[in-house]
């Protein structure tokens, strides 16, 4: 990762008068969604705006609470002083976080069996990942519904038809799947378990298990607990 996607640049444009912020990578993008900032996507740059419809005082408050979050998590942020802040807050392990924790146990898989559980946990008819979105979806669809407008009627109808056909697709597919691997029962042939028997001609004082050496991709530092202040 770029050391400059550590850094975010919060103002008000000098001639739109919007409060804006730039920089940053996927990180610090949910960081400013969660905060209330949107996400602008252009064919030759992307940017963070507060909502419409704010008063200064609003956008203010908000650009501050944004600062506030960007470096408890990390970040480096340059910002216009009404914005500034020595307050920090916590920073917690969002859901997005947790689910993706799949991907890691997938990764570290033994056996078909490990990745058909795995994949359950997307799959499972009651309480997996995609019937809970499937919920969500759903109440979504009755919260437009109910702001009753022509318009607001018309975006329950297509987030119903997200729900009841694309993610059902997506879901089938991925049910297949799950059924093939549990079908199976092999090992994954680059992923055998570790035996833990070091042989005594292994140079490194350290060893703890005769694995070959892997090259994993580099994985982000855990961000340092915020302080309260």
């Amino acid at each position: 990762m770029a050391l400059s996607d550590r850094h975010i640049d919060l103002r008000r444009d000098q001639h739109s008068d919007e409060v804006l912020a730039h920089g940053g990578d996927a990180e610090a993008h949910s960081i400013l969604q969660r905060t209330g900032f949107i996400h602008v996507i252009r064919q030759h740059e992307h940017y963070h705006r507060a909502p419409a419809g704010l008063d200064q005082v609003a956008e203010d408050s908000l650009a501050t609470k944004a600062v506030a979050a960007l470096r408890s998590a990390g970040y480096w942020v340059a910002c216009d002083e009404p914005f500034d802040t020595d307050q920090r807050i916590n920073h917690y392990l969002p859901l997005g976080a947790q689910v993706a924790a799949l991907a890691d146990n997938l990764r570290a898989a033994e056996t078909t069996q490990d990745a058909a559980a795995i994949l359950t946990e997307l799959t499972a008819a009651h309480d997996g990942v995609l019937a809970a979105l499937t919920q969500v979806l759903d109440s979504a669809a009755e919260f437009f519904e109910t702001l009753d407008q022509g318009f607001d009627r018309h975006t329950a109808a297509t987030v119903r038809k997200l729900a009841r056909h694309d993610l059902a697709d997506v879901a089938a597919q991925l049910h297949r799947l799950r059924n093939k691997l549990a079908d199976r029962h092999e090992d994954h042939p680059a992923r055998s378990p570790c035996p833990s028997e070091v042989a005594a001609h292994e140079r490194e004082a350290s060893v703890h298990c005769p694995c070959p050496i892997t090259t994993l991709p580099p994985r982000l530092p855990a961000p340092a607990p915020a302080r309260r202040l």
